[in-house]
């Protein structure tokens, strides 16, 4: 979603806010689908108005037209991964996708989960949306990276010339801090302190794990409630009271946590709750107690 907002950001500075004009697309695969239903969804996205008795080729047509039409630029087409190009439907679906970015001019980009290890590049029309797609992993966005520089030095002298590397110093980057300033630069709030949220990013991270679906929720719903309580500022309490996805919350509050922590080495274990004698007197067996089994002879 941020590269569509992106992409379509970049479209109306260029060419000025005409409201004829849809940068972006975005559709989402059914669940089995078939090319028809694939190609309705394309058509539901922009209200163009078809109907389920007319052709797959007559719909396509309109599809085509309407998307050239109003200039969109980016085709985002999400859960991918639904889509088994072995099965018959799914074989064409995969091959309307592939009329599809023939006849209408824009980007394509396909998202979905796993992609390499489902069914989508597998068979004839699997295998050509394969070579028509080039694969970006998604990972968790790290806090830092580091990447070596290699420095070239070329040397002179009477018989020739040389050269000699050198490894330079590393580089660190920031890529999650950066995506955090991206979108703090795109709040509005009145009350908001700019660079705020950057000075959060280590606490952020550890929230979300990295993922930028989880940023962007913690963000959006801290930003929705400071516009309701009137604070219009996002504060770190205001972030802690958020409740995020439950794979965020895994990563960040332990499910079950300790219910006592360890005793230190020096200093002897907390005594038992259980007040009864065998506790203070000789490792025998126990005897029964008013809150255990008991049984008379």
């Amino acid at each position: 979603m941020e590269v569509g907002r992106t992409c379509h950001l970049a479209e109306q500075a260029r060419a000025g806010t005409a409201a004829s004009q849809v940068p972006v697309a975005y559709v989402l695969v059914p669940p089995g689908a078939t090319a028809k239903a694939l190609a309705l969804e394309f058509a539901r996205y922009l209200g163009i108005p078809v109907s389920s008795r007319m052709t797959l080729t007559q719909i396509t047509a309109a599809v085509c037209h309407t998307y050239n039409t109003v200039g969109v630029r980016l085709v985002l087409i999400d859960e991918i991964h639904r889509l088994t190009p072995r099965t018959t439907n799914g074989a064409g679906a995969a091959d309307f996708l592939k009329d599809l970015t023939e006849k209408i001019r824009a980007t394509f980009v396909y998202a979905g989960i796993d992609v390499t290890g489902t069914q989508l590049f597998t068979g004839t029309a699997g295998t050509q949306l394969a070579g028509r797609a080039q694969l970006i992993d998604c990972d968790p966005l790290p806090a830092t990276t580091r990447t070596r520089r290699t420095n070239t030095t070329t040397t002179s002298s009477g018989s020739g010339s040389g050269s000699t590397d050198g490894s330079g110093a590393a580089e660190v980057t920031r890529p999650f801090r950066a995506t955090v300033a991206a979108m703090e630069n795109a709040l509005d709030l009145e009350q908001h302190r700019p660079g705020s949220l950057v000075r959060l990013a280590p606490y952020l991270h550890q929230r979300t794990a990295g993922r930028i679906g989880s940023l962007s929720r913690l963000i959006r719903r801290a930003a929705i409630t400071a516009i309701l309580d009137e604070t219009e500022k996002i504060t770190r309490p205001a972030l802690d009271k958020i409740t995020l996805d439950h794979l965020a919350e895994q990563h960040y509050r332990p499910a079950n946590p300790p219910a006592h922590p360890p005793a230190p080495a020096d200093q002897p274990a907390p005594p038992h709750d259980d007040p009864s004698p065998q506790h203070r007197g000789s490792a025998g067996p126990r005897q029964p107690t008013a809150s255990g089994p008991c049984t008379r002879t």
